[in-house]
This record gives structure tokens, C-alpha cells and sequence, in this order.
């Protein structure tokens, strides 16, 4: 052994580089003669711009929800937009062992350190980790098919699973450009919506829960029929039915970030379209209030231009001009081709959500079948969501009260919002019984108010049919007074024509 030492000592130290690279690649061939094992190396970064792999990130992740069961030695590190602190890997030179249908394989972990010094300002690690896979030749196609398929696949999910949620908003065109500048900026999702504290009929919730089941697990179904993996919902109602609370239940149901897109700061449709190929797979797209985002029902007909003022304007007037024409020039045709054109399968697995409080306002082609593909009526609170504010709000699953409560929501429209915010304790004097009292007497003021406007609106039309009646009364009469003066007229002409 010191022999062998002494001899690789001096050929590392004094044989050339060239022979070096033979006298190795013999040896290796030597070996591989010897030894029934294949070992596959994955390098931590690669590339021209030595950028992280993702299947060395795929795989470490994989790894790690095996290593600390494993493994002695672990290494703690902090992943950026991870629900946990940080994540426990293998440390260098540990050991894991793997089996798949009955194969076991082995993965290892090295670092090495070049010798050569470089000095820098900003030096950078010079540290070069890699992941090493061992297994026998034998299942040669068994480990780099369907094996290596399933570690990355892994290792995406259990990525996903952990990731923190985003919510997005769009910047204005004029920040997509410089250091450090995005499309889009984002923040933390953390809303705590789920479809449990979702105040709406059980039905009508599972339904949608089984909707959006079916399309997570539908990449196959859809690539069959040769359709893009996407799925529109509308969601429309008059204002506080919970809209954007639905919305934050499907989010986090899912496990998807939400890009609200803001289309009044979006100056034409190539910059909508930038936008959307700069969104990620696996995410909710949302655009709140449709019909007041732009004027997209009546860009069918090109709008009247105006004559243009050829006296010379002040310069307050022409900077006020200035800020008129900065309106977005988004077209109907423009966002139909984002969402539902060739440019809508730039990623999969998206959900479009359009929110809306008229849904007749807005153009037939933006929701028709095929784009929104499910509409989600969200209408005034009933008595099944008022049990479920009733648990989240108070902790109370039945009470004297309800079937007072139950007959007034059934005579009178009051939106979830409005029972929510009367059954939550203002003061910690409130009880339970204090808030549903609030509620009835709300829901009496309402049921009052509602009476009212019923007895002026039916006083109104009765006036209007009455001033109506009277108009073509007078109309009539007048009527009938000229065809009396015409045929007075006429006899006194024919009068005179007999004396002639």
C-alpha cells in the first residue's frame, strides 16, 4: 500500500498532464471491466451561465424527504419561498440507499474544492457539489427511463407542495426595463380562505371542488383531446357575495399562485400578451370587475373620432390631452386571443377567472362556452351560508334564534357580507345571542327598507302609467280636435266653390 501511495504521489507530481489524462482514462476502462456498476453524476450548476440545475434541484428535494430518516450527518439549508425555515439534506460523503420496483440504487453526495485562488470583490464559492448515482448494469434501462423520470417528478411536487403561495400584480410597461426590473411584482399569498370557511350551499361547493379535482388531474385527458390545459371561470353577483374569497379558496385549494391582472395599466395588446407569457404554470389569472376594467363591449365598432381644436390650447389643457390619450388601447379581440387563442397554451395547467357585478354588460364572445368554461352564480346570503358563518363567527352549530333568522333571509336579500359583519362581536361584552339579535334586526330593517322601496317603486310606475294615460288622452283629443277643424275647413271651401 505505501508502495502504490509512494508511486501515485510521484506520477500526480511530476508526469505530464497529458499522459496523466490517458494514464486515467485507461484506468477507468480498467475498471469499469471489473465492476458491475454504472454511476451517473449530476453537477450543481452547468451550463454557459453556470446556472443552478433543476434536476440537481429536483433531485436534492426528492432526496431530502428520505434523508433525515436515513442519515446521520445532515446539512440544514435555507430555500428561498419555502413554507419552512430551512430543509435538511445529506451531508458531503453520506450515503443514501433507494429501491424502485424492487431495484435498490445508491446516491452519494460529494463536494470538491479546485486548488487554484482567485481574488475577487465579490468572490463567489469556489465549492463544487454533485450528486453521484450507483446502480447495476443490469437495470441500465430501468434507472435512467421510468426511475430518473420518477425523482424529478418527485422532486417537482414535493418543491410545489412546500413553496409559498404569491400574489401578483402587474407593473406598468415603463418599469419592465433595467436592473432589477420585472413584469410583474409580488408578495406573500396569505389569505385564509378555504372552502371550509366558504359561506355557500354545501352542493354548490362540492360542486366546484369536484371541478377543480377533475382539472388538476386532467394533463392527460387534456392533451388527448388536443385542447390547452387551462379552465375560465365567472364569477358574477351583486357586490360582497364573496368573489375574491372564492377566489382565495380555489388558490389555496390548489396550491396555486394568483396573478391579478390590472388591464387599465396594460397600453396595448402586445404588452397583454408579454404579460401572460410571463406568468407561471400552476396559477389562478384574475381580472376583478371586467366590465369596468375597459370599455370591451363596444370596441366592435371603432369609436367616433373627434374633431381636432386647431386654436392653439395652454399647456395645462395639452398635458391634460396628453394624459387621455395614455388610456390602455386594449382590444376585445386582443385579450380573446391571450385566453383563448394559440398564445393561451404558453403554459399549462391555468386557471382564468373573470369577476364581474353585470354580467350583461359585457360582450357574449368574452364569455362564451369554451373560454369561461364554468359560471359561478354568487347571489344574496341564504340560510345554509348563514349556518356556516354562524360556526366560524360565534362557534355555535344551532341556537333558539335560527329559525327566526332562517324565516327573515328567506323574505328579505342581504349579501354574505353584510350577515358577516352582524354576526361578528363588536366588543368582548357580545355574546353569541347579542350578534344574532343584531342580525334580526338588521335583517327586520332591511325586510322594512325593501317594503318601502316596493311601495314607492309600485307609487312610481302607478304615477308614470297615470301621466302616461293622460298624455295620450290630451293626444287623443287634440287629435280629434284637428280632424274637426279640417272638415270645417272644407266645408266652407266647398261652400264657396257652389257660389262660383
Amino acid at each position: 500500500m505505501a508502495t502504490i501511495m509512494f508511486v501515485y504521489a510521484m506520477s500526480e507530481k511530476f508526469l505530464p498532464p497529458h499522459l496523466l489524462a490517458y494514464l486515467r482514462k485507461y484506468t477507468h476502462k480498467l475498471a469499469s471491466f471489473v465492476s458491475p456498476y454504472i454511476q451517473i453524476i449530476f453537477h450543481e450548476f452547468g451550463g454557459e451561465r453556470l446556472k443552478r440545475s433543476d434536476a440537481f434541484t429536483a433531485i436534492q428535494t426528492y432526496l431530502s424527504a428520505n434523508s433525515s430518516h436515513r442519515v446521520r450527518r445532515l446539512k440544514a439549508e435555507v430555500v428561498k419561498d419555502s413554507q419552512t425555515p430551512f430543509v435538511l439534506s445529506m451531508a458531503d460523503n453520506e450515503e443514501i440507499t433507494d429501491e424502485f420496483q424492487g431495484v435498490k440504487v445508491w446516491w452519494t453526495s460529494t463536494s470538491t474544492t479546485p486548488k487554484t485562488q482567485s481574488f475577487s470583490f465579490y468572490p463567489a464559492s469556489d465549492e463544487k457539489r454533485f450528486l453521484t448515482l450507483s446502480f447495476h448494469k443490469r437495470y441500465r434501462d430501468l434507472i435512467t427511463g421510468p426511475y430518473l423520470k420518477h425523482v424529478i417528478d418527485e422532486g417537482k411536487a414535493i418543491a410545489i407542495k412546500n413553496r409559498q403561495l404569491k400574489l401578483y400584480t402587474n407593473n406598468p410597461s415603463s418599469r419592465w426595463y433595467g436592473y432589477r426590473s420585472t413584469k410583474w411584482s409580488h408578495i406573500v399569498f396569505e389569505h385564509p380562505a378555504t372552502f371550509e370557511t366558504l359561506a355557500m350551499e354545501p352542493e354548490k361547493k362540492q360542486e366546484i371542488v369536484n371541478d377543480l379535482v377533475k382539472f388538476r388531474n386532467g394533463k392527460e385527458y387534456y392533451a388527448k383531446i388536443g385542447k390547452a390545459w387551462k379552465r375560465g371561470y365567472l364569477l358574477y353577483g351583486p357586490p360582497g357575495t364573496g368573489k375574491s374569497s372564492m377566489i382565495a379558496a380555489m388558490a389555496n385549494f390548489m396550491n396555486y399562485d394568483v396573478y391579478d391582472l390590472e388591464l387599465t395599466a396594460v397600453k396595448e395588446n402586445a404588452e397583454l400578451r408579454k404579460l401572460l407569457i410571463d406568468t407561471s404554470s400552476k396559477s389562478i389569472i384574475v381580472i376583478e370587475d371586467i366590465d369596468c376594467s375597459l370599455d370591451l363591449t363596444g370596441q366592435r365598432k371603432k369609436k367616433e373620432k373627434k374633431d381636432d381644436n386647431k386654436e392653439a390650447k395652454d399647456p395645462i389643457a395639452k398635458m391634460a390631452e396628453e394624459e387621455e390619450n395614455k388610456d390602455s388601447k386594449v382590444t376585445l379581440s386582443g385579450l380573446l386571443n391571450c385566453i383563448d387563442g394559440i398564445w393561451s397554451a404558453c403554459s399549462g395547467e391555468r386557471i382564468i377567472i373573470f369577476t364581474t357585478n353585470f354580467v350583461d354588460k359585457l360582450d357574449p364572445a368574452l364569455i362564451r362556452r369554451g373560454r369561461m368554461d364554468k359560471r359561478i352564480v354568487l347571489s344574496y346570503c341564504c340560510y345554509e351560508a348563514f349556518k356556516v358563518f354562524a360556526k366560524n363567527y360565534l362557534g355555535v352549530e344551532s341556537h333558539e334564534l335560527f329559525p327566526k333568522i332562517e324565516e327573515l333571509l328567506g323574505e328579505t336579500n342581504m349579501t354574505p357580507a353584510d350577515v358577516a359583519e352582524n354576526l361578528m362581536p363588536k366588543s368582548i361584552n357580545e355574546d353569541a345571542q347579542t350578534c344574532l339579535q343584531n342580525l334580526i334586526n338588521a335583517l327586520e330593517l332591511s325586510k322594512e327598507e325593501a317594503k318601502k322601496k316596493t311601495e314607492e317603486e309600485t307609487k312610481k310606475k302607478a304615477e308614470e302609467e297615470e301621466a302616461r294615460l293622460e298624455a295620450e288622452k290630451e293626444k287623443e283629443e287634440c287629435a280629434q280636435q284637428e280632424v274637426k277643424a279640417n272638415g270645417k275647413s272644407g266645408d266652407v271651401v266647398k261652400e264657396n266653390g257652389f257660389s262660383h
